[in-house]
């Protein structure tokens, strides 16, 4: 190895370690959700990070029922990686521990593998979907070769997958993981992606700084259908099994059913059990809700 590519490669850690320094402090909660009338009360609060209460801890994405992903990075880290939370063991296993930082856990259907975000060590630090094995059997390998400037993602089916892509003005983009065929859709959208029950992918068009739409997109023709305003200022937002959705404003969740209601409704304050800045939430099949406080 020369002097040329040792000094590139401190770099890039030095880069990369200043970058995992700058994430605000998150942790996650986890209720539970029941449904009354046109109601939803939240119940049994428990907090799923005290093993890490002053690092990052976030971006929560249901690998089952009772299993949950998350990206850690502790204090004394100089990189994020994934956890396995399982929620009835009351155990935690660390998926990944590598140089680079991993973002953004994603099952991968078929639920062999689950994928992530990874940032490279290159001179670009170039941003990468990355899938692993969930048995830890191997290093894992790129879900794409080629395309870079992956900031956030969503699996629409086996082959195809949503993609904020940062080197392109944020532009959501569709791209297939046979032939890395990939197509621009539309410029300034939001780092949340769900699928609503009837498979269209839901996201939110941030058309000027103060006008945020949720908007829905057929994955077959592309046809895009607007939904509901976002809240002032929140671009998370998670979709229920009954198609319902969820969006956070400080310590408040608010609920929308595109078939039954008129505007964004309160369903709880949640400051009561220490939550003031809501922000990413994830929910399982069966009626739980993970919600991130902070970052």
């Amino acid at each position: 190895m020369n002097k040329k590519t040792i000094l590139t490669l401190v770099a890039a850690i030095f880069a990369l370690a200043a970058f995992a320094q700058d994430l605000p402090v998150s942790n996650v909660y986890l209720l539970d959700i029941e449904k009354v009338d046109t109601l939803l009360l939240f119940k049994n609060p428990k907090l799923l990070t005290g093993f890490n209460p002053t690092g990052y801890n976030n971006q929560p994405s249901f690998l089952s029922n009772t299993e949950l992903l998350l990206t850690v990075q502790k204090p004394s880290d100089s990189q994020t990686d994934i956890y396995l939370l399982d929620l009835e063991k009351k155990t935690k296993l660390r998926m990944t521990k590598t140089p680079e930082s991993e973002y953004s856990p994603k099952t991968v259907p078929g639920n062999l593998y689950f994928s992530v975000v990874r940032v490279e060590m290159d001179e670009q630090r170039s941003q990468r979907i990355w899938q692993y094995p969930l048995d830890r059997g191997d290093k894992g390998r790129p879900v794409f070769r080629y395309l870079r400037g992956a900031g956030y993602y969503h699996w629409l089916d086996r082959f195809t997958l949503a993609i904020f892509n940062v080197a392109a003005t944020n532009y959501l983009t569709i791209a297939d993981t046979r032939d890395e065929s990939s197509r621009q859709l539309a410029p300034n959208v939001g780092r949340c992606f769900q699928s609503s029950p009837n498979g269209r992918l839901v996201f939110v068009h941030k058309i000027t700084d103060s006008n945020w739409v949720i908007k829905a997109m057929n994955k077959s023709t592309f046809q895009v259908k607007e939904i509901i305003k976002t809240l002032p200022g929140a671009e998370d937002f998670v979709i229920l099994a009954d198609g319902t959705i969820l969006m956070g404003k400080g310590s408040r969740l608010y609920k929308f059913h595109p078939l039954q209601d008129k505007d964004w409704e309160e369903m709880a304050d949640l400051k009561t059990i220490g939550i003031s800045n809501i922000t990413r939430m994830a929910a399982s099949r069966d009626g739980k809700l993970a919600v991130v406080n902070g970052g």
